[in-house]
């Protein structure tokens, strides 16, 4: 069964009496190049368990259970999931869970060797990625589809930060590996999408009380991107202007700077520092 096939993937939803869900983000991949690219940046040991979330009718989940130790599949829709087990029935090597990725509180990974894949929608991105990476015990690398400019934004660098960008960068290496075009998917979204891989490193491990306190002035700088940073860090962590200049300038920073022109390296020196 060639699920890359647009009139295969209507006729199976057709027998489920289902369509795409556009509040899920259902946009199936229907180009083989591109499902070449994924697996191949996940590049899969055969001791390798993979996560993948949101797999739909199944179509990267099989080539995963090819090469993977195991797949555990977990999708929240439970039409889906009905098609799932008619897709993957040949597969011993993959679990299907029936919920919602975000809300799964004992969903633990007690081992190393671990990987996310996903090709994922706008309004799962970010606490999809929080989630992952906040783990004690985190993926060591997760290959997601998600929009271009998303992508984009995750990989982008001083003068060109968001807050996006300095949350993820601050737990792990992210890398664009390739654009695909909203034509390799039916139904055809209104955008492109973009293969991003984003490796965890060590250094992340910092303490919780660290991280809050990190995040707290990342949000402060970010909270009027186009206005001045020591404006908006002093607005909102209440702290006296000529305080947070210094403190500013403490660190080589500008009190003119905006938080977009800041690297990872100058929000941890800030942090660290900070008497908030």
């Amino acid at each position: 069964m060639d699920l890359t096939s647009p009139k295969i993937i209507k006729e199976l939803l057709s027998k489920y009496e289902t369509r795409p869900s556009r509040g899920l983000g259902q946009n199936f991949l229907i180009d083989k190049y591109v499902l070449e690219k994924i697996i191949a940046a996940a590049d899969i040991k055969p001791t390798d368990i993979i996560l993948e979330v949101g797999p739909g009718i199944g179509t990267l989940t099989q080539e995963l259970a090819k090469k993977a130790e195991k797949v555990v599949a977990v999708e929240k829709d439970k039409t889906m999931v009905e098609v799932l087990k008619e897709t993957l029935k040949d597969y011993k090597n993959i679990e299907i869970v029936n919920g919602d990725i975000l809300k799964i509180s004992n969903f633990k990974f007690q081992i190393s060797n671990y990987k996310v894949v996903a090709n994922i929608p706008y309004y799962l991105t970010s606490p999809l990625i929080r989630k992952f990476l906040e783990l004690k015990n985190p993926p060591g690398e997760m290959i997601l589809m998600l929009q271009k400019e998303v992508a984009q934004r995750i990989c982008s660098k001083p003068p060109r930060m968001s807050l996006l960008a300095v949350s993820v960068q601050f737990y792990a290496e992210s890398k664009i590996i390739s654009y695909v075009s909203k034509n390799c998917f039916w139904p055809s979204p209104k955008i492109d999408s973009a293969i991003i891989k984003i490796v965890p490193h060590p250094s992340a491990l910092n303490s919780a009380s660290f991280r809050d306190n990190l995040f707290k002035v990342v949000k402060a700088g970010f909270s009027h991107p186009r206005k001045q940073l020591a404006g908006n860090l002093s607005k909102i962590l209440k702290i006296d202007r000529k305080k947070t200049n210094e403190w500013l300038i403490k660190n080589n920073i500008k009190p003119t700077q905006r938080a977009e022109t800041l690297s990872i390296d100058d929000w941890q020196n800030l942090a660290k520092t900070s008497c908030i």
